[in-house]
């Protein structure tokens, strides 16, 4: 694309440089000066010319280049080879807007390939193979090592580990497995061997169905029609129509009236007729738009989804690195009998000599380096928490199973997050609340979203149910979907596209590999470009670089001031164009005068949309 833009921009140069030479030459140089309009006309206009010849054969005769090409070539039938020549040109520097405006990276999922394993190490007489993951057969037995991808879906036959899931769920904390668990391809094996039972044929596997909905999901939606395509399909056949008439009427109806005066007038009138204005200032006003986002830190990958930004009606969110900061910190400690720095230090002595997300929030609390010699005979209790010896006093660190276990009185948490329970010596110390925390900017984007009519907010999120409700209620949304896997996440959307106006626009803001499906398969996906991964980026039609959801009341903003000022250059344009149109087929505007002014609404109407650079001081 940008070696096609940077030829394109080489030839519009070229040809304004034979322009401008042929501009200086003498007037005894006309037929000089008449090859050089020609050749700037073949270097900028040849692919219009041949693309309406290609049209033609196809069945496609009134489009924007047939009119181009027959307003151009009309010009040098009555001799005015710089208007040929311009006109070409201010429909090339158009188009080379246009093109910055187009949709770059439509639904590529190069990214996403990470997750897709590339071997399988399956139990085959008695020994390990290295074999492709769709050559493994259901209830075959495979080895999956740490650091390893889970190859295919199935159930833990022996083993026990700690499973990174943000490939499906989008979720930071890892998932413990063991005997008889259903685990799922995509995952990460952090750290323990697993022998899993493979319940599902690669090509049924959770990966391959997330990459297949990712490749599939952008068939699903439609593509804007440039405005001057549909705008053409009326226009173009009726003004040609019209000279045609204009040609061959009056000589056979007027008295006197000669051919090769009304034949001028009806080449002048298809001169006159080249939408200038619409072709260049249309593409500029979304690509101001597009400007005007860009400096507040929101990449928009075509127009159309600008447009259709304006009519935004439903927000769906993710929750983890959209909504919160998808990062787990200590949030509250509540000692009893000690001070928060002492129940801190015994937690994290207690926790600290692992890489467990959890031990890795404490040692971030506590900021300070642990001293290996003061901890001794730490016994880890599956699933349930730890035992060890700090400073010579046992100290228990864990869920409240651990508490029953070993029979100490506990006082039970009613807040939501992930709950460490503290007991020393056998007695109750107190509880350390380790959560995701909401992004302070959520709580300005809600309101701001509602503010700008947007008629339903909705998250799905593949946390927790409890976890998820606080996130919810806090943020004010209008419904929640928690527990979700990606496909369930799809499932929501496709429901929610059917619910929604016709007319209204489902955007889904997200930014993990599991919101990829959605952000495909939605009006307009909405990727969190700072945290957000490559897949979540790729699939994304906006992403917001500066992980501020808000940004996107920011840019609703900016679409529905586009569309106004694209909608007043249109009228305008259109208004102008047909009284001069007017004039020029009763001959009371010469050829001159006639471009003049058409080139005076196209300044006009650039003018206009420049003004949306100004956007981003208000937002």
């Amino acid at each position: 694309m940008e070696q096609k833009r940077r030829k394109q921009f080489i030839k519009i140069i070229i040809s304004l440089l034979l322009v401008a030479i042929s501009f200086l030459l003498n007037v005894d140089m006309k037929t000089f000066k008449n090859i050089l309009y020609i050749i700037a006309y073949i270097i900028v206009g040849y692919d219009i010319v041949l693309k309406a010849g290609r049209n033609i054969l196809k069945g496609k005769v009134f489009d924007e280049n047939f009119l181009m090409t027959v307003a151009t070539i009309g010009a040098f039938c009555i001799g005015e080879f710089p208007e040929a020549v311009a006109v070409m040109l201010f429909y090339q520097v158009g188009e080379l807007f246009q093109s910055y405006a187009v949709d770059k990276s439509r639904k590529s999922v190069a990214s996403l390939m990470d997750i897709r394993p590339d071997y399988a190490n399956v139990y085959r007489e008695e020994e390990v193979h290295k074999v492709d993951p769709d050559e493994v057969n259901i209830g075959e037995i495979i080895v999956v090592k740490p650091g390893e991808k889970i190859p295919l879906d199935g159930v833990v036959e022996e083993g026990e580990s700690m499973l990174n899931t943000v490939a499906l769920t989008g979720e930071a904390v890892p998932r413990k497995v063991g005997l008889g668990d259903e685990v799922l391809s995509g995952c990460i094996n952090n750290d323990g061997m697993l022998k899993i039972k493979v319940s599902k044929e690669f090509g049924e596997s959770t990966v391959t169905k997330i990459l297949d909905l990712v490749e599939n999901a952008g068939a699903r939606k439609s593509k804007s029609e440039n405005f001057i395509s549909k705008f053409a399909r009326v226009y173009t056949p009726v003004v040609v129509v019209i000279a045609v008439l204009l040609a061959i009427i009056p000589p056979i109806i007027i008295k006197d009236a000669l051919f090769s005066d009304w034949l001028y007038r009806a080449l002048s009138f298809l001169v006159v007729s080249c939408p200038c204005a619409l072709v260049i200032s249309i593409p500029l006003s979304f690509f101001g738009g597009i400007g005007a986002a860009s400096q507040i830190g929101v990449l928009i990958k075509g127009s159309n989804y600008l447009e259709a930004l304006a009519n935004a009606e439903v927000v769906v969110c993710d929750k983890t690195g959209t909504l919160t900061e998808g990062v787990f910190r200590v949030q509250k400690i509540k000692p009893i009998g000690y001070s928060d720095d002492e129940l801190l230090r015994y937690a994290t002595y207690a926790e600290g000599f692992s890489n467990h997300p959890i031990s890795l929030s404490l040692k971030q609390a506590y900021a300070k380096e642990l001293n290996k010699k003061l901890v001794t005979k730490t016994k880890e209790i599956s699933g349930k928490g730890v035992k060890t010896i700090v400073d010579g006093k046992t100290v228990f660190v864990g869920n409240e199973k651990l508490m029953k276990e070993y029979h100490i009185k506990f006082q039970k948490s009613k807040e939501t997050g992930t709950i460490l329970y503290i007991a020393i010596n056998g007695e109750f110390a107190g509880t350390i609340l380790i959560a995701d925390k909401i992004k302070e900017d959520s709580y300005k984007a809600v309101k701001s979203w509602k503010a700008n009519h947007v008629e339903r907010i909705v998250m799905l999120t593949g946390d927790l149910e409890n976890i998820s409700k606080k996130v919810a209620d806090d943020l004010g949304l209008d419904e929640y979907n928690a527990e979700l896997l990606p496909t369930d996440k799809v499932s929501w959307v496709e429901k929610l596209l059917e619910q929604k106006s016709s007319n209204g626009k489902l955007l889904f803001i997200g930014d993990g590999i599991n919101d990829a499906p959605v952000l495909a398969l939605s009006d307009i996906g909405v990727a969190m470009g700072g945290l957000g991964s490559d897949a979540a980026i790729e699939a994304a039609d906006v992403v917001i670089m500066t992980d501020e959801p808000s940004k996107l009341a920011s840019m609703i903003q900016i679409s529905k001031k586009t569309m106004r000022i694209v909608r007043q250059n249109i009228v305008f344009a259109i208004a102008v164009k047909i009284a001069v149109l007017v004039f020029s087929a009763f001959g009371i505007t010469s050829m001159w005068m006639a471009v003049f002014a058409d080139v005076g609404v196209s300044v006009l109407a650039i003018i206009n949309a420049l003004r949306i650079l100004r956007i981003k001081k208000k937002v």
